[in-house]
C-alpha cells in the first residue's frame, strides 16, 4: 500500500489506471483507444476486400484476355472513390442536410473536422469514420464493375465512377444511414451494414448499366472460363475474411454486437456455401468451385443487413435461404429472354441484389428487440422483428417494420435504375460505353496495351516477333 501511495504521489494519477489509458493531447478523454483501433482495423479489412481482394477475384474469374482490364477497373475505382469521398461525397452522405436526399457537398479534409469526435456517442475521431465509410463506398462501386466486365470502354468507366458515387450512392447512404435522411428520420429502416445501401444498390445499378452498355461479343458470352481458379479462391478468401471488418466494424465499437456480427457472418456464409454446393451436386452431379464462390458471396451479402441484430439460429436460417434463393433465381434467369438482353458476367444481380433484398426482408423478420436497442439506441424507433412481435402479441408493429423494409428496398431499386440510366445516357454523349467489336476480340491488348500472361494465342494482336525471324542453323546441320 505504501508503494502504491508513493506511486500515486510521484505521478499524480490513481494507481489502478495504467498510464497508457490516461488522456493526452493526442488521445483526449472522449476517445476510446480500443474502439478506435478496432474500427481502423475493420476499415483496413474492408479495404483489403477491394484491394487486392476483388482485384484478384475479378482478374481471375474472367477469360484470360480480360484479366488486366477487369483488375484495373477495380483498382481505378478504389483510387477515384477516395478522392471524390474526401472532396465532397462523404459530406453528401453523412453531412449537414441539403435536401431530404443528400447532405451539402463539402471537404472532409480540415484538421478541425477530422480530429473532432465521431458521430453520435461513438468514441472515435471523425477521420477514422471517414476512412471506414470510404472503404464501404469503394467496394460498392467496384461491385458494379462485375456486371460490366469484358466489354465496357475504360474511359466510360472512368467517368461513371465519380458520377455514380455522387448521384446514386451518396443519396442511398444519406437516406437510410444519416439521421437527417428521409428514410431514417424516425429510425425505421433496419440495415446494419449495407444490405440495401451497398449490395442492393450495386446489383441493381450493375444490371441497369449492363443493359445500357450492351453485351459481350457472342463468343465471349458462350465461352468465358476463369483463367485461374486458384487465384479466384485466393480473392474469394480475402473477401470472406475481410467481411469480419465489413460487419464487425459497423457498431463503431469493440463491443458485444461487433463480436456477434462477426460470428453470424461466418456462420451464415458457411451454411450458404454448403447449400449452394449441395444444389449443384444434386442437379448437375458435380460440385463447382465457381458455384461455391457464388454461394459464399450470397451468404455474406444476406447476413449483412442483420449481422449484429439477429441470433445465431436466425443466421442459420438466413444461410440456408441465401444458398437457395439466389441459386434458383440465377437458374431461372439463364433460361429467360431477359438473360439474352442483359449480360451480367459475374451474376452480380443475383449475388448482391437478390441476396441483399432477401437479407433486408429477413432482418425485418428476425431482428431481436434488445439488439436493436443496443445498436440504434432508445431514441430511435425500430419495431421488433416480425417473429418477436408475434411472440409478444404485437403483430402490428412487426408488420409496420416489414413495410418499412420493403419501402427502403423499393426506394433503392427505383433510384438506382433511374440515376444509373441517366448517368449512362449522359456519358454516351461524350464517349462510347462499349468497346468496338474488333477491340473486344482482342481484349486487354486493345484496351491497355498489356496482357496478364506472356502467352500467345488469346487476345494478342499478332504472333510474337520471333515467329517472323528466319532461323539460323548451326554449320554442322547444313548440307555439305
Amino acid at each position: 500500500m505504501e508503494n502504491l501511495l508513493l506511486d500515486y504521489d510521484e505521478y499524480d494519477y490513481p494507481p489502478h489506471i495504467p498510464s497508457g489509458l490516461l488522456p493526452t493531447d493526442a488521445s483526449p478523454e472522449w476517445l476510446s483507444k480500443a474502439d478506435n483501433a478496432w474500427v481502423l482495423i475493420a476499415a483496413a479489412l474492408v479495404g483489403l476486400q477491394s484491394v487486392p481482394g476483388l482485384i484478384i477475384l475479378y482478374g481471375s474469374m474472367v477469360k484470360k484476355k480480360w484479366a488486366v482490364n477487369s483488375a484495373f477497373m477495380a483498382l481505378y475505382a478504389f483510387a477515384a472513390v477516395l478522392l471524390c469521398w474526401v472532396l465532397w461525397a462523404h459530406q453528401m452522405s453523412f453531412g449537414y442536410k441539403l435536401t431530404p436526399l443528400c447532405g451539402k457537398p463539402a471537404f472532409a479534409l480540415s484538421e478541425s473536422y477530422l480530429l473532432g469526435p465521431g458521430p453520435g456517442d461513438h468514441h472515435i475521431p471523425i477521420s477514422t469514420y471517414v476512412f471506414y465509410e470510404f472503404a464501404f463506398a469503394a467496394i460498392t462501386v467496384i461491385l458494379i464493375a462485375g456486371s460490366l466486365l469484358g466489354r465496357m470502354n475504360f474511359y466510360a468507366w472512368m467517368l461513371f465512377v465519380p458520377l455514380w458515387l455522387t448521384f446514386s450512392y451518396s443519396v442511398g447512404a444519406y437516406s437510410i444511414w444519416s439521421d437527417n435522411g428521409f428514410l431514417q428520420k424516425y429510425g425505421e429502416i433496419i440495415d446494419f451494414s449495407g444490405g440495401y445501401v451497398i449490395h442492393l444498390s450495386s446489383g441493381v445499378a450493375g444490371f441497369t448499366a449492363a443493359y445500357w452498355v450492351g453485351p459481350r461479343i457472342p463468343h465471349d458470352r458462350q465461352h468465358f472460363p476463369p483463367n485461374n481458379i486458384i487465384h479466384m479462391l485466393g480473392g474469394a478468401g480475402l473477401l470472406w475474411l475481410g467481411w469480419s471488418g465489413f460487419n464487425g466494424g459497423s457498431p463503431l465499437s469493440a463491443n458485444m454486437l461487433s463480436a456477434l456480427a462477426i460470428l453470424n457472418t461466418h456462420f451464415c456464409t458457411a451454411i450458404s456455401l454448403l447449400v449452394w454446393m449441395g444444389l449443384d451436386m444434386y442437379y448437375y452431379k458435380k460440385s463447382s468451385v465457381s458455384g461455391a464462390v457464388q454461394g459464399m458471396i450470397t451468404g455474406l451479402v444476406c447476413i449483412t443487413p442483420g449481422a449484429g441484430l439477429v441470433e445465431p439460429w436466425a443466421a442459420l436460417v438466413m444461410g440456408v435461404l441465401a444458398g437457395f434463393v439466389p441459386w434458383y433465381t440465377m437458374m431461372v434467369h439463364k433460361r429467360s429472354t431477359l438473360y439474352q438482353l442483359v449480360d451480367d458476367p459475374l451474376a452480380v444481380f443475383h449475388t448482391h441484389s437478390v441476396a441483399g433484398l432477401l437479407g433486408g426482408i429477413l432482418s425485418g423478420i428476425f431482428a431481436k428487440p434488445s439488439y436493436l436497442k443496443m445498436y440504434y439506441g432508445v431514441e430511435k424507433l425500430h419495431r421488433p422483428g416480425l417473429v418477436y412481435s408475434v411472440a409478444q402479441g404485437q403483430l402490428r408493429d412487426g408488420l409496420i417494420q416489414m413495410s418499412y423494409q420493403l419501402l427502403g428496398a423499393g426506394f433503392i431499386f427505383v433510384w438506382n435504375v433511374l440515376m444509373t440510366s441517366l448517368i449512362c445516357i449522359f456519358i454516351s454523349k461524350f464517349v462510347n460505353l462499349r468497346m468496338s467489336d474488333d477491340a473486344l476480340k482482342v481484349g486487354d491488348d486493345a484496351a491497355h496495351g498489356e496482357e496478364a500472361y506472356a502467352l500467345w494465342g488469346d487476345g494478342e494482336l499478332g504472333p510474337p516477333l520471333r515467329l517472323h525471324m528466319t532461323p539460323r542453323l548451326p554449320s554442322f546441320c547444313l548440307p555439305s
